[in-house]
């Protein structure tokens, strides 16, 4: 290996590892204030928080390895430019392809190791994430209340107690409101001290209460007649409450089948999608079409009287008879049809649904299949114009390299989620919406690359000034006499008002 190009490695190789942790690290900070409620107040296990960043810190690679390699390029030819050694690699002979040329091996062999962490890694790490935040969710911890602030992790329960002994767990000047009946009924307990508590194996609330008062507030049916409230004192009130029945039953396990599979079982997945989506579509439409709408109508569907013999039926003109018939009789034939109409109505939504949910699951798995093939070409586009880019405005560090990154991450960022949002609603195929952000960058790129290989002065703002003159000056030329003299005039006015303030 050349000098050059371990010089080139060493300057390129530290801003990339110290962008790429420093990027993961403001993502990760995003994740923890997301899921910070499942990690509070729970009593959990050091290795389980871990385990849980560890997860997160890994479905955070797609989205800060991109845009770590863009900020390290732009760094890394920056810096080079700034200190001239760019400019004495090109005076030696070497083009800004074969100075580039390690960089682009290594660029592609991270492009490479980030499908496998696409493909594998992270679906694994998102199945073990939904695990370990299911056991969170699962996992009921003691109780804690905090003096004069009311608990409201029961669902239609609210519980404020003035102050509970830790040693004793004893709870002072307790107040609950209770409207857990489905009919709007609400009970209210005022009571001096008490026990709240759960059963050894998390499935029941024991409440424990002395020396208080509890009003109830029962809504009657009827809007004419009056709202009741009973109250009644006790020295001792002992309840229990199943948690199954406030949690609304056990939790099951809910992946997002699209996140937790590779491209080989996506593929398994979506033809069975396709298949349950043409049976459904079939079941759907056929009977309804065959058997309710068209029973007997062969000019839509030739086949739809196969198991009728249609020598039984003659041709009836509806409008015609319709006046003819009692109003018994009318109102029977309008009762039958509507009838007829809701029963295919309700069974037409029901499979409809079904194959909506199928739809969509599709969509969704078809859009993880291209983002798996998506983030390896997304880091080369990525490389391809961080590294022109610092070759042309030749400024090293963390200032105008950054602004520029986000720049183009942003850019980058919304083409993204625009192309995948219609991808998953089915507006665009999903081949369309996950590449149109390479589609629109890779030109920008070919473009950098060609201006910084011929080394145009693309943002020298000193290239734009003569620019500018020279083409006032061409206008110059065409316009009229009096117009240049007052142009001269103003500019002699001006150097006479500079020297005035000068003295």
């Amino acid at each position: 290996m050349k000098k050059i190009h371990k010089l080139v490695l060493k300057a390129y190789l530290g801003p990339l590892l110290a962008v790429f942790f420093i990027v993961q690290f403001i993502l990760m900070m995003n994740f923890v204030w997301r899921y910070i409620d499942e990690l509070t107040g729970k009593g959990l296990a050091a290795s389980t928080i871990a385990e849980l960043l560890v997860c997160g810190s890994i479905n955070m690679i797609p989205l800060g390895l991109p845009l770590a390699m863009l900020l390290s390029a732009i760094m890394t030819m920056g810096n080079l430019g700034e200190n001239f050694e760019l400019l004495a690699m090109k005076s030696a002979g070497l083009s800004l392809v074969r100075i580039l040329k390690p960089l682009l091996i290594v660029v592609g062999i991270i492009s490479v190791g980030s499908f496998f962490i696409q493909n594998n890694l992270v679906p694994a790490s998102n199945k073990h994430m939904y695990d370990i935040l299911y056991d969170i969710k699962e996992q009921r911890q003691d109780l804690q209340f905090q003096d004069g602030v009311f608990f409201n992790g029961l669902p239609d329960m609210s519980i404020r107690v003035g102050h509970q002994d830790p040693e004793t767990r004893l709870l002072t000047d307790v107040l609950i409101y209770d409207t857990r009946e489905s009919n709007g009924d609400m009970t209210t307990t005022l009571a001096d001290s008490g026990y709240i508590h759960m059963s050894p194996d998390k499935t029941y609330l024991y409440v424990t209460l002395f020396n208080g008062r509890t009003y109830e507030h029962t809504r009657s049916s009827q809007w004419y007649d009056r709202n009741t409230m009973r109250h009644h004192e006790f020295v001792r009130q002992d309840g229990t409450i199943p948690l199954e029945k406030i949690t609304g039953g056990g939790m099951s396990k809910k992946y997002n089948e699209s996140q937790i599979r590779n491209m080989v079982e996506l593929e398994e997945l979506m033809d069975s999608l396709k298949i349950n989506i043409d049976n459904s579509t079939k079941a759907t439409y056929e009977p309804l079409l065959k058997r309710q709408i068209f029973v007997r109508d062969t000019t839509i569907i030739p086949d739809a009287t196969v198991e009728f013999d249609r020598s039984q039926y003659r041709a009836i003109n509806y409008y015609d008879s319709l006046p003819n018939l009692s109003m018994r009789s009318r109102a029977k034939v309008y009762s039958q049809a509507s009838s007829a109409a809701r029963t295919a109505q309700g069974s037409y939504s029901f499979d409809e649904h079904s194959s909506k949910v199928s739809i969509t699951q599709l969509y969704r798995s078809e859009t993880e299949w291209h983002r798996k093939l998506t983030m390896p070409i997304s880091i080369i586009l990525f490389f391809m114009i961080g590294a022109p880019l610092g070759a042309i405005i030749r400024k090293g560090g963390l200032g105008l390299p950054i602004v520029i990154s986000v720049i183009f991450f942003v850019i980058y960022y919304v083409i993204s989620t625009s192309g995948e949002k219609m991808a998953k609603e089915g507006t665009w195929e999903s081949l369309y919406g996950m590449w149109l952000p390479v589609v629109v960058l890779t030109p920008v790129a070919i473009y950098l690359t060609i201006k910084a290989t011929n080394d145009s002065s693309l943002l020298d703002m000193d290239w734009y000034d003569v620019r500018i003159r020279r083409l006032r000056n061409k206008i110059n030329k065409y316009l009229p006499k009096w117009m240049k003299s007052e142009q001269k005039g103003g500019k002699r006015r001006g150097i006479r008002r500079k020297r005035r303030e000068v003295k």
